[in-house]
This record gives structure tokens, C-alpha cells and sequence, in this order.
């Protein structure tokens, strides 16, 4: 309120907090004009009924927090009593204390609040979970639910690995790893603020949810735990994914339609932007599993500080992949050892079956806009006889193509297939297009760095492509002397 000064009246004694804020409030107001009570109950009323709303400490319930006590049974006592009363109540995880947890189900209505440092410490004991448990943080079907705080959830990968293949610069995992959330069908459902690492397997599993923000995650996983995905999107409507800070050895972010025995419809209207990724595998992705139709998706200013492939899609499956926009993204990209998915392609999108005889879907609608990248492989639209891709539009995409590294190139990874070569030897051209139709090249640069190995070619190769329109384009042959810029055939 402006140009009075007024101090708050004390409650009568022994009132219950529910009742002594709405004595607040009245008292508060009884006495101001029609409009200084209007515009008092329009900024600091709601912030006296939101103290209404009820919280339930874990500690009050058992929680000991002291990372050896098992406190599973505790914590989801206080989800519970929260689920039960209501109102957004709020699950609170105390700060300056570890919880060892394992499975969790979270509930409708709850903000499950990890408060100040406080840290889930996730069970590494096979018999804490389940059985068929797959996640840590889980829930299925909730209504409103918020996974709020700035604390933590250890995963403990390394504890579920078996050992690791110095060749392959990758952990051998064990029979069990958690997930370190399964969200299933839920609705209205936020995830804010906190952090996790350590994931043995994915990190933040959503499948079938709908009406999803996630906002400012950060995730440090292990760079060579195999499949600790940051955060998939699965058979989802409606998410914003948001100012996330990703390090991880497999996918950061991956939009998904697993095979699912439950029907959860497209994946559809998912927004990625501003955020940093740093990974082992692709950056940006769709796929591997394309069970389900994807359209709708939106990929903006994102930063990807090192990966295998900055821009992905990946289909193998019988859905249709269309409507998707990458813009305003920078990346480097580079080869890994052999057992990792990737041969530094700069942007890959394939379509080839899984299996031989398999159904497979189709690409088609994709834009790229204002991308600039680094990368010791080609930028690849590569359809199949099976499925051809089409309407992709290239526009403003800058690439500079270069070896730092020492593994094997000249290679193309068409994994995961049966149907074809899943390493398939192949010369690296700036731009491959293959088995595609109506692909759009506008104002697109090809530079070469430094080290240029035989293998490298053409600023721009077509084979099996039609209607292909090339406008402004530059950019020469990593070897002018013996290769053309450009070769179509």
C-alpha cells in the first residue's frame, strides 16, 4: 500500500495457523477505504493465504537423513499425509542432511520440495526396491504435481557399474540400475530447480505427460556411463524444457515414443531452448525409438559445448517424425571410441528400419535455421529405399569441418540397424543427402579446418535426390585440386 503506514495487528492467542491468518487478513483491511482494500488484497493477500498451505517435514515422519538409515518408508509417510490434505502441500526435505531412498511415489496436488543442500542418496541395494520397480522419484497418473527446491539426487552410478572397457572408454553396467525418475501419465506436472547426477540409467523419464514445465535443471552425470540420458520426453503433449545445464554420456535431451503396453498417444508440442549440454552422445535428439507419431517440436538457442552429434533424428520405427524446428543453436561434434553411438556427424537425420522387413515411418517438414557448428563429420539427411525423406529446409547453417581426434574415420553410423550396415564406410562430405526429395539449401557455408584426411570431399554431395534447390551456397572442396564442390548424382 502506498502513503500509509499501518502495522499488522497480533491474532488472539492459541488460533490454529489456518485461522490466525484469516484473523490476518481481516483485521488487516477491516479499516481501509474500498480502494486502498482492493488494491491491499490484490498484492499481499494471497501471499497471507498461501501460508495456509500445510507443510510436512520428513524428519517429522522418521526421516533420520543421516545417508545410512534407509529412509524410504519415512519420506513416503510425509508424501502420504501431503497427497492427503491437499491444497499443494508441500513435502519438505530439510537442507544439511542425506536421505537414502530408494522407489518413491510421488502424488497429486504435492510440491516435493528439496530444500537449501539436501540430497537423496539413491540405494544401491537391489532388495530396497519393488519388484519391477524401474524408478527412484516415480508417479503415475498425478494431477499438479511440482518437484521443486535447489538440492540434489546422487545417483551413485559408478556403484551399479560392473567395470570398465578402457578401449571403449566406457563402464560395463551391472543386472540393475534405477532410473532416476519415472513420471507416467501426469498432468500439470513441473520440475524446477533442483540438480541430480550419478544416474546409473535415464535421468528424467516423462512418459505420456502432459502440460509439463521443466525449468532450470542442472545434471552432472558420469561422461562414460553408458544410456544416462538427461532428460527424455516420451509419448508427452505440451512441455517446455528450459535454462537446463546438462553434462551426461548418452542423449542430453531426447524427445522419444517408446513402445509402451499402455496407449499414450503422440509425442507432441515439445519447446527446448536455452540451455547448455555437454555429452558423450547427441545433443539435441529424436529417436532412437519412433514407435508413435513426434510432430511439433522446437529446439532454440541452446548451446552444446562437445557431443557426437549436435542435431539428431533418428528414426527406426514405424511413427512419422514432422513439424520440427531446430534454430539458433551452436555445437561441436567429434568421434568417440567405438562403443559410443556417433561418428561426429554435425547434424543426422536418418530413416532406415530397425530390422529387414520391418516397418519404418517417415521424416518430413524439418527446418534448420541460423546453426553454426564444428565437426569431424558430414551433416547428413539420409533416407533409405524404405523410407525417403522430404521437405527439409537448410537455412543460414555454417559448418566447418575438421579432425582432432584419433579414431577411425571416414564412416558413417546408420546404428541402430540390422537392415543395413550399421557402420557403413563412407567418405565425408560438408553436406550428404541421400534418398530424400525436396531438400531446401539457402545461404548454407562449408569450411574446412586445418587437418583435411583423404576421406574428406565434396562441400556438398546428393545421390538418389530430387528437387533439390541450392540457393547462395558456399563454400569449396576439402580438396579442390581433385573433387568438385558440389556432386550430384
Amino acid at each position: 500500500m502506498v502513503g500509509r503506514a499501518f502495522s499488522l495487528p497480533e491474532p488472539p492467542c492459541r488460533l490454529g495457523r489456518a485461522v490466525a491468518n484469516q484473523w490476518l487478513l481481516y483485521s488487516t483491511t477491516k479499516n481501509m477505504s474500498q480502494a486502498s482494500r482492493r488494491q491491499f488484497l490484490m498484492g499481499a493477500a494471497p501471499l497471507l493465504l498461501r501460508a495456509q498451505r500445510k507443510t510436512f517435514d520428513v524428519r517429522d515422519y522418521g526421516a533420520e537423513g543421516d545417508g545410512t538409515t534407509l529412509d524410504t518408508a519415512a519420506l513416503q509417510r510425509a508424501i502420504d499425509a501431503a497427497a492427503a490434505a491437499g491444497q499443494g502441500a508441500q513435502v519438505l526435505i530439510p537442507g544439511g542432511r542425506k536421505y537414502l531412498v530408494s522407489t518413491l511415489v510421488l502424488k497429486s496436488g504435492i510440491d516435493f520440495h528439496l530444500a537449501d543442500d539436501a540430497e537423496l542418496l539413491v540405494s544401491t541395494n537391489r532388495q530396497h526396491y519393488p519388484e519391477g520397480s524401474e524408478g527412484v522419484l516415480t508417479a503415475n497418473g498425478a494431477q499438479g504435481l511440482k518437484i521443486t527446491g535447489t538440492g540434489n539426487i546422487n545417483g551413485r552410478a559408478l556403484e551399479f557399474m560392473t567395470g570398465y572397457d578402457k578401449p571403449g572408454e566406457i563402464w560395463n553396467f551391472g543386472p540393475f540400475r534405477p532410473k532416476i525418475f519415472v513420471l507416467a501419465g501426469c498432468r500439470d506436472l513441473e520440475v524446477s530447480g533442483i540438480s541430480f547426477g550419478q544416474a546409473p540409467f535415464w535421468g528424467l523419464h516423462m512418459v505420456g505427460c502432459e502440460r509439463v514445465l521443466v525449468d532450470g535443471l542442472k545434471i552432472r552425470n558420469q561422461l562414460d556411463v553408458p544410456n544416462c540420458d538427461g532428460i527424455d520426453p516420451d509419448h508427452c503433449r505440451d512441455v517446455e524444457i528450459r535454462n537446463c545445464d546438462i553434462v551426461c554420456g548418452d542423449d542430453a535431451i531426447v524427445v522419444k515414443s517408446t513402445r509402451q503396453a499402455v496407449d499414450y498417444g503422440p509425442t507432441a508440442n515439445i519447446h527446448v531452448h536455452d540451455c547448455a549440454i555437454e555429452t558423450k552422445d547427441s545433443g539435441l535428439k529424436i529417436g532412437t525409438e519412433t514407435t508413435g507419431e513426434i510432430h511439433g517440436i522446437r529446439f532454440e538457442r541452446c548451446r552444446i559445448k562437445s557431443c557426437c552429434r549436435g542435431l539428431t533424428i533418428q528414426l527406426r520405427d514405424e511413427g512419422d517424425v514432422h513439424d520440427v524446428e531446430f534454430s539458433e543453436v551452436e555445437f561441436v561434434a567429434r568421434r568417440q571410441a567405438p562403443p559410443w553411438w556417433g561418428h561426429g556427424e554435425a547434424i543426422s537425420f536418418t530413416a532406415i528400419p530397425r530390422a529387414a522387413n520391418a516397418k519404418v515411418g517417415r521424416i518430413y517438414d524439418v527446418r534448420v535455421r541460423n546453426v553454426t557448428g564444428r565437426a569431424e563429420n558430414s551433416l547428413r539427411v539420409s533416407g533409405a529405399a524404405e523410407s525417403r525423406i522430404a521437405q527439409v529446409r537448410l537455412e543460414n547453417v555454417a559448418l566447418t569441418l575438421d579432425r582432432w581426434t584419433d579414431y577411425p574415420g571416414g564412416t558413417f553410423d546408420n546404428r541402430p540397424t540390422t537392415a543395413y550396415p550399421g557402420v557403413e564406410k563412407h567418405a565425408t562430405p560438408g553436406i550428404s543427402i541421400r534418398h530424400a526429395d525436396q531438400v531446401v539449401v539457402k545461404d548454407c557455408k562449408i569450411a574446412w579446418g586445418a587437418n583435411r584426411p583423404d576421406w574428406f570431399t565434396h562441400a556438398l554431395e546428393a545421390e538418389a535426390a530430387s528437387n533439390l534447390a541450392i540457393t547462395r551456397f558456399s563454400g569449396e572442396a576439402a580438396h579442390p585440386e581433385r573433387d568438385e564442390a558440389i556432386l550430384i548424382h
